[in-house]
């Protein structure tokens, strides 16, 4: 179990999101999807109650975590995040929403002359980008609604971003279609703060265990979570 202490704060685990496919959040601020329903399981599973802060990006995320603000987060794996890892849980491929009438066809058509590529700044989805595009036209985005906000006004040509995430966008807005194909892939994994050690072992049993029990593969079938992998070993 978590650690217990006498203050009523013991009794929360604090998880950080920030803007990407695994969660929405309603007009009314509640959150719901497959990162909710996840962090709800494991924070059943240690006896602590949820709390879930929304930050801008990656970096804030790991920020967080390293000042205690928040005790657990979702991110992709990157050695860059001076965080610890547990086990993966999903892997999901990055790729392309593009319109409907877009000569772009496979991964390789993006880099066109002029090619205008929406992609979310200090994101593992423009991380995986670096080198593999010498002549399209990047243009940077804040969160992933941004990066889509610029491909509905006809400011970017194409949006990069992760399949769940792009075929949500395409299901919600006629007249798009996502790329088959893939340029990179996202492991993700759930992070803590490296001096936490008690609470990564106990986060990587969970990952593990809901590998072995199918409540992983259960949580993505009731959220209707798409366009992932399960990392099942």
């Amino acid at each position: 179990m978590l650690p217990s202490h006498k203050d009523d704060r013991a009794c929360l685990l604090k998880v950080a999101l920030f803007p990407s496919f695994f969660y929405t959040r309603s007009e009314s601020g509640e959150f719901h999807g497959f990162g909710v329903a996840f962090a709800q399981a494991f924070a059943e599973s240690c006896g602590q109650r949820l709390v879930l802060k929304e930050f801008t990006a990656p970096p804030a995320v790991v920020r967080a975590l390293q000042s205690g603000e928040s005790d657990l987060a979702f991110l992709g794996h990157n050695p860059a995040f001076d965080v610890a890892f547990t086990p993966p849980y999903l892997r999901a491929d990055f790729t392309f929403v593009v319109p409907q009438d877009s000569a772009v066809v496979e991964i390789a058509d993006v880099d066109m002359q002029d090619c205008r590529v929406a992609v979310v700044r200090e994101h593992a989805m423009e991380r995986a980008l670096l080198g593999k595009l010498q002549r399209a036209i990047f243009v940077p985005a804040a969160t992933p609604d941004e990066a889509f906000a610029h491909l509905l006004a006809g400011r970017a040509d194409v949006s990069a971003g992760i399949r769940p995430g792009l075929l949500d966008f395409a299901r919600r807005h006629e007249g798009f279609r996502v790329l088959d194909g893939r340029y990179g892939a996202n492991v993700l994994a759930l992070a803590v703060a490296k001096d936490q050690q008690d609470l990564l072992a106990q986060a990587a049993s969970f990952i593990l265990d809901a590998r072995r029990s199918g409540l992983l593969q259960r949580i993505i079938e009731k959220t209707g979570l798409a366009g992932v992998e399960p990392v099942l070993n």
